[in-house]
């Protein structure tokens, strides 16, 4: 792996197309104090702009994927509590942005979840494109039993589209903890591996997505995220239509087909 960026709170290394973005705040379980929300809206920021990663697997250093909200810091910061409503919404909204920046990001994003995602954490992970979990992973919507809605950052948006509406009110309504095993029994995540496997199946199912076309990935991505918009079978076909017609337009078509009849692996330019 090689270093890509330099931040106080994130480890951001690529691994040729595939970039890991840790969350690096062991000893606080990652939980977000201001610096790590800052530095995750400036990585996905970065992202539309990065062409060399076509993937990204986000996990937690340490025990835990990310506790949620740092309370501790969050505390003593200056005039903590007294903030006016208009401060309050601009405080609210760097957060919130993570995860609208995360759904319209061109790459597929990894959620590797062990231990801990609560709050916080929680949305992060629900805003991934693809969730696989640890056996250690307990995930719960902590809001709701801080005083505040369960419905933050996301989570109300992101919940009920993956596990439907019954089981996310539940979880919201009570802020009970779901572990590892039923999360994959409600389809929250795809997988559930030991947690010494976990890297190993984020790789792996990284790599499966980089067998395919740069192109294809983004507009696949794309459209996904559209179509859980959508207002009509008509909008979506639309899309579909428009995103056949300019990846076949394109060289790594032409060499995908050419692969595929020769019986070889196929070695896409991204033209």
């Amino acid at each position: 792996m090689e270093p890509q960026d330099r931040f106080e709170t994130l480890g951001v290394e690529r691994e040729g197309h595939l970039t890991w973005l840790t969350l690096d705040r062991p000893e606080s379980l990652n939980a977000m104090n201001a610096a790590l929300v800052r530095e995750l809206r400036a990585f996905f920021w970065g992202l539309v702009e990065d062409a060399e990663t076509r993937v990204v697997v986000m996990r937690g250093a340490g025990r835990a994927f990310c506790a949620g909200l740092d309370l501790k810091a969050h505390a003593a910061e200056p005039g903590a509590g007294r903030a006016s409503v208009p401060d309050g919404l601009r405080a609210q909204r760097t957060i919130s942005e993570i995860v609208m920046l995360m759904r319209r990001a061109p790459q597929p994003i990894i959620a590797a979840v062990h231990g801990a995602a609560c709050g916080g954490g929680f949305a992060l992970a629900l805003a991934a494109d693809v969730r696989i979990a640890g056996e250690s992973a307990r995930m719960n919507a902590a809001f709701i039993r801080l005083g505040l809605s369960a419905c933050d950052v996301g989570v109300s948006y992101f919940l009920p589209r993956h596990v439907g509406a019954s089981v996310a009110a539940e979880l919201l309504l009570t802020g009970n903890f779901i572990d590892a095993a039923r999360a994959e029994r409600m389809g929250l995540v795809s997988g559930v591996v030991p947690d010494a496997d976990l890297e190993a199946a984020a790789r792996a199912l990284a790599g499966d997505m980089l067998r395919n076309t740069p192109l294809g990935l983004r507009l696949t991505k794309e459209c996904l995220r559209m179509s859980l918009d959508a207002g009509s079978l008509e909008e979506v076909i639309a899309l579909e239509d428009r995103n056949q017609v300019l990846a076949a337009g394109t060289a790594d078509f032409r060499e995908g087909v050419a692969a595929f009849l020769e019986k070889r692996a196929a070695k896409f330019r991204d033209a």
